[in-house]
């Protein structure tokens, strides 16, 4: 016979007034902190659209007016909120093996009001479309992975036009500023609080990005950064190579079969090799590699004549770390799209209705916030031996 499995929901509800009494003091008056759980509940109920109807409606209002209010007016730090928020997973899910991962994800639009919408490319379509993005910064280790910071990117067909930011209600002071650019301000902020201890990796925008790179290497931050395949790398005795041109001239022999952790359909097995660059501008006692990805024979349809893929990364760090380690902080970085995932699919991340750039950032570190508690919870049960799904509220209110 199997164990019957305890659903322990006062522990869950406990743990979620916990978290919401962990942000309290982020909020001037009683009014915004009662609403604020109320938003966290309707969050992470099993609701099926989580807009400002549905979350009112749900806690019992009969106008979305309250929750408009909490996004758009109300007196609370959103970004003291932020703060709570990186600590409380770096709390509960920090571990030595961590890693921070740099990405960004699109939030489909109709018009052209909502703060920084127009017509880009976005992953989460695969297109060009009428989008917003938002550049994320992620933690994951072996106890969890949850999202703990974020921008919004303002491209300069708003940053140039200042009476249409007004009207989104962007401060004057908020300029253009690159998705690198956005991903150093949070790895700053992370640098700032003392937490950001471990490797950062990020896909080939950040990677091919100098600043981006040098501003890692000057803080002694090691990293696996994917980069392109003409990428030019200068090697030991000076000669420069691009990135796939080193990769042809790697010994056979030194190709590895490795995984590069789980994925949606089981592990991600790759052949895998690395060859040294020159280490110049690292710190003292570091290498700085070309770490390079290939598909294995099973991974290839016979009947279409395609070379194996290839998959290039520049990694910096101590000279003795071991291959398998590049490998393990390569293989994180989609970690950041499973929290895009779970964000959105669990606690409404993109299901918002506003267009004013305060309400984005409120609404998205509301829903982090709640994806965040879906994370810890699942890491606990985890501990517990039980591998029950996180909890939704439809059963704990």
């Amino acid at each position: 016979m199997f164990a019957q499995h305890v659903v322990d929901l006062a522990g869950w509800v406990a743990s979620l007034d916990a978290l919401v009494e962990l942000i309290a003091g982020r909020f001037g008056r009683v009014e915004p902190r009662r609403r604020v759980g109320a938003y966290l509940r309707g969050l992470l109920a099993g609701l099926e659209r989580k807009n400002g109807w549905t979350l009112a409606e749900h806690a019992g209002a009969v106008s979305p007016d309250g929750m408009q209010r909490l996004l758009r007016t109300a007196g609370w730090d959103v970004d003291g909120v932020r703060d709570d928020l990186r600590g409380y997973v770096l709390d509960q899910l920090g571990d030595p093996a961590g890693v921070f991962v740099v990405d960004e994800t699109g939030f489909i639009k109709k018009g052209v009001r909502s703060a920084g919408v127009q017509r880009q490319y976005t992953g989460t379509t695969g297109k060009v479309d009428n989008c917003q993005l938002g550049v994320f910064l992620a933690y994951a280790s072996p106890r969890g992975r949850a999202l703990i910071d974020r921008e919004l990117y303002l491209p300069k067909s708003w940053t140039d036009d200042r009476s249409r930011c007004a009207a989104a209600g962007v401060p004057d002071e908020v300029g253009f500023a690159t998705k690198p650019e956005l991903g150093l301000a949070m790895l700053e902020r992370a640098l700032a609080a003392g937490v950001l201890s471990g490797w950062v990796t990020a896909d080939e925008a950040y990677g091919q990005n100098p600043t981006f790179r040098r501003w890692l290497a000057d803080r002694a931050v090691p990293f696996v950064l994917a980069t392109r395949s003409d990428d030019l790398l200068t090697c030991p005795d000076g000669r420069r190579h691009e990135a796939k041109a080193l990769a042809a001239l790697a010994d056979p022999d030194s190709w590895e079969r490795r995984s590069a952790g789980d994925g949606a359909h089981g592990e991600r097995i790759y052949d895998w090799t690395v060859l040294t660059l020159a280490p110049a501008g690292l710190p003292a006692g570091w290498g700085h590699w070309l770490l390079v990805r290939r598909q294995i024979p099973s991974q290839i349809n016979p009947a279409s004549g395609k070379d194996p893929e290839l998959a290039f990364y520049r990694c910096a760090g101590p000279a003795t770390t071991p291959v398998p380690e590049l490998i393990r902080v390569a293989g994180a970085r989609w970690t950041i799209e499973e929290c895009f995932q779970t964000a959105k699919n669990e606690a409404g991340l993109d299901q918002y209705q506003v267009r004013d750039y305060r309400a984005w950032y409120a609404h998205i570190t509301l829903a982090m916030l709640a994806a965040a508690y879906l994370a810890v919870t699942r890491a606990r049960e985890a501990e517990k031996g039980d591998l029950q799904p996180a909890p939704t509220l439809t059963a704990m209110v």
